[in-house]
This record gives C-alpha cells, sequence and structure tokens, in this order.
C-alpha cells in the first residue's frame, strides 16, 4: 500500500510503500529494515567501544547478543501484557509477529538487562561495565531505529500547526490515536482527508542524539562503574517523559487512565539521578578518605626513612668517635711507654755512675784499716 506522509510548513513530501518485498510469504516492511539495521549498528558501536577500552571482545559480544535476545523477547512481553486487549484469543504466530512493531523499549531495556546481567554473573564479568558500554550502542539503535516508527505512522502527538508538523492521512492511522482536536481541525488536501501532528518519533531521536554526545564527553569523567548506563537512564526518562505526555497511542494501566510509560519515566528519571548523586558524593568522599589514608602512609614512611636516617647517623657518629678515643687512648699509651722508658734509663745511668764512688770508698776503708809497718 502506496502511502504519503507531508510536512506542509517545511514543504517535504514523502511517498513509499509499506511492505517492500515478501519473504516465504512473509512481507518485509521497512519498520522491519530499520529495527535490524539500528540493532546491527548498535552493535558495532559497542564492539567499536569495546576495542577503545581494550576490553575482551567476545565477552562483549556475548553480553550484547544475550542482551538482544533478552530485549526482544521482554519488549514485545511488556507491549503484549500491558495491550492484552488487543490480542486475547489470537494465534501464537500473531503474538511473535515484530514486523510491523508492538515493541516497548523499557520491555526491551529491562529483557536485556536481566539476561545480561545472568550472562555477567556466569562468565564473571562486571555487568555495570558491560552496561556502560552497552548504553552507547543502545542509543545509536533508538536513534535509527526511532524513524521505523516513521513508516509505520505511529508515535505522534496531539494536533499542532508548527515548523516540523506533520500531515497524515486519516485513514492511515489507528482511528483510537485519533483525538477530538485533530478530528476539530481535519484538513483537505487532493481530495484527501489529512490530521496535522507533531512528529515525536523525531523529536525523541534527536534527544537520544543529544543523550548520546553527553555520554560520550561525560565518558571519561566518570567516578563508579555504572555511572554512564545510569545517567542513560536517568537521560532518556527525562526526555520520553516531556515527549510521552504528548503521545496518543499510549499504554495505560489496566482499569486506569494512567500512562505506563510515563510513570516509569519519571520513575527512572527521579531515581538514578538521585542515585547517581549520592554515589558520587560517597565516591568523593571515599576518595578523600583514601587520600587522607595515603598521605598518612607517607608521611609515616618518610618520619620512619627519616628515624632510620638519624639512627644511622647517630652510629656513624658514635663510630667515629669511638676512633678518635682509641685513637687518643693509643697515642697517651705509647707516650706513657717513652717516658717509662727514658725514666728507666735515666735511673740506670745514676746507679752506674755512683758504683765506682762506692768502690772507691771501699778500697780507702780497707787500706785506711791495715797496720802500719
Amino acid at each position: 500500500m502506496e502511502i504519503t506522509v507531508r510536512f506542509p510548513n517545511l514543504g517535504f513530501l514523502f511517498e513509499y510503500e509499506d511492505r517492500i518485498f515478501s519473504v516465504l510469504g512473509f512481507d518485509i516492511t521497512i519498520y522491519g529494515i530499520l529495527m535490524a539495521v539500528s540493532l546491527l549498528i548498535g552493535l558495532g558501536m559497542i564492539l567499536l567501544c569495546a576495542r577503545w577500552q581494550k576490553l575482551n571482545l567476545n565477552l562483549c559480544l556475548g553480553a550484547s547478543i544475550s542482551a538482544l535476545v533478552g530485549g526482544v523477547i521482554g519488549g514485545r512481553l511488556y507491549y503484549i501484557a500491558f495491550s492484552w486487549s488487543q490480542f486475547s484469543g489470537k494465534s501464537w504466530k500473531i503474538l511473535c509477529d515484530i514486523r510491523s512493531g508492538g515493541i516497548s523499549i523499557y520491555g526491551a531495556i529491562l529483557g536485556g538487562v536481566l539476561v545480561a546481567a545472568l550472562f555477567c554473573r556466569l562468565s564473571r564479568t562486571s555487568f555495570w561495565k558491560m552496561a556502560d558500554l552497552a548504553c552507547m550502542g543502545i542509543l545509536i539503535g533508538q536513534i535509527i531505529g526511532k524513524w521505523g516508527s516513521f513508516f509505520n505512522r505511529e508515535s505522534f502527538g496531539e494536533y499542532a500547526d508548527n515548523i516540523f508538523s506533520m500531515q497524515l492521512p486519516l485513514t492511515a492511522v489507528r482511528a483510537g490515536e485519533v483525538t477530538t482536536a485533530m478530528r476539530e481541525k481535519l484538513q483537505t488536501v487532493d481530495g484527501g482527508t489529512w490530521i496535522l501532528v507533531q512528529p515525536l518519533f523525531f523529536y525523541e531521536s534527536l534527544w537520544c542524539l543529544l543523550v548520546l554526545l553527553m555520554l560520550m564527553m561525560l565518558l571519561r569523567k566518570k567516578v563508579f562503574q555504572g555511572e554512564i548506563f545510569l545517567r542513560y537512564l536517568a537521560g532518556y526518562g527525562l526526555g520520553r517523559a516531556v515527549i510521552q505526555w504528548f503521545r496518543t497511542d499510549k499504554i495505560l494501566f489496566p482499569g486506569t487512565g494512567v500512562d505506563v510509560s510515563l510513570v516509569i519515566s519519571v520513575i527512572l528519571f527521579v531515581l538514578c539521578t538521585v542515585v547517581v548523586a549520592v554515589k558520587r558524593v560517597m565516591s568523593r568522599k571515599r576518595a578523600k578518605v583514601r587520600m587522607r589514608r595515603i598521605e598518612k602512609d607517607q608521611q609515616a614512611e618518610k618520619e620512619a626513612e627519616q628515624q632510620r636516617e638519624n639512627v644511622a647517623e647517630n652510629l656513624e657518629t658514635e663510630t667515629v668517635q669511638g676512633e678518635k678515643n682509641g685513637s687518643e687512648r693509643d697515642t697517651e699509651e705509647r707516650g706513657s711507654s717513652s717516658e717509662s722508658v727514658t725514666f728507666a734509663a735515666a735511673a740506670g745511668g745514676t746507679e752506674e755512675a755512683g758504683q765506682p764512688d762506692q768502690e772507691q770508698e771501699r778500697s780507702s776503708e780497707e787500706s785506711g784499716g791495715q797496720p802500719k809497718s
């Protein structure tokens, strides 16, 4: 079926076939092709970041494929669970048919996180490190994949007449998504009836691009593992909460008029923002404590080194002083020995000089004592 989409204030006109071709009885749509391309490019982005960060590519590839499978299953189950009135009594083939949409981003994130966490636990890999890496690929996939909503004629907002306003054929959209304001402002172009709406898919794609650029700038400044992933959830939640407010194809809690995606978006933004703020403060405090401990250890080591130097210096001083005292004692001993030798020599000379006198006196006494003849 040929579809025409107009952007009257920009002067753009798009005409395309909803179904491109058929394979084994399955119609391949532009939406399906864009989703596949977005997943492949997102996976390539993850592996590129993994190589840049010098991580194990095999582990990153395994975690990414696991998260991808879990994301598709989780996104589809989430959509079916909150839109059960559309699928009640349908065959399993219809329940599993995702070629034309029917996947919720929050269900996909939840399913991907659960399966990736299980994979990381079994492979003994840091889940938060993988999550920081994966959110880059997720955003790339959202930026590209969101244009599938353009070709699927969904994710548009309430009536608005501005530069980006988009015209859709009334017959090409689901009746439940056409609001009272749209019906009151119906436009007739070339004999057909058109509605004028806001292209929320375009706004969301731009917002995801902005979040991606911001996260890339913060990548080198992260304080703890998982910070980038939490910032992604908070940033996307903020933009999605604003965009979701204007959407007409809302998924509501059963029996209420409360938008499920709006509630989840607000919770994610508030919760993740608080967690990031608290963890950053705690990380800074731990860093300061760690720094003080390091400085204290360095000071203690410096004092111990100074003490060792003082001990060595005192020991050296005592050794030098001991050597000096020993030298002085040796000098004194040598001086005393010399004096003793000199004194002994002097005493010996005196005794030798006195011996002839004594002998002479003894001779005189002997001669004087004899009678004269």
